[in-house]
């Protein structure tokens, strides 16, 4: 199992991904417990560029426009990174929490995505409408995960 800069203290390991976006703060992209994978807010960045998926800002940093379906692939395509590299996989998601900073107009878009993504496998899911994300992206997601235990 790759954990890449992982800190294991007995059941308890952080997971520090060396493919995901960097962090905004200061928390680990996973965190195993047992055999739970919590993973922390994950959006549509990508590691080492600043510019964000489907994202036009202006020169204040202000949004101009963004593609959610662009955002969405990005996003699931971070989550299956993260848990790949800690040893669990898609098919192992339990649990899915999204924001949306504009659930009235992205809400059909998004649902559309998901059903592409979990066609067979269907972990719970609960979607949020909130004001604002930490950077200037339209979705994030909080997911628990099975894993194999060693």
């Amino acid at each position: 199992m790759n954990q890449g800069d992982g800190q294991k203290t007995g059941q308890n390991t952080v997971v520090v991904s060396q493919k995901a976006p960097e962090p905004v703060g200061p928390y680990p992209h996973a965190r195993r417990v047992g055999n739970l994978l919590f993973l922390s807010g994950v959006g549509p960045r990508e590691r080492g560029n600043k510019k964000i998926p489907g994202v036009e800002l202006d020169e204040r940093g202000q949004i101009i426009s963004y593609d959610l379906e662009a955002q969405c692939h990005s996003v699931f395509k971070n989550v299956r990174m993260i848990l790949e590299e800690a040893g669990s996989s898609w098919d192992q998601l339990v649990d899915v929490t999204v924001f949306l900073t504009n659930i009235k107009d992205d809400f059909q878009i998004y649902n559309r995505i998901y059903a592409e993504y979990f066609k067979e496998h269907q972990p719970c899911r609960t979607t949020l409408g909130i004001t604002a994300l930490p950077t200037p992206i339209a979705i994030e997601l909080k997911c628990i995960a099975t894993i194999a235990t060693v």
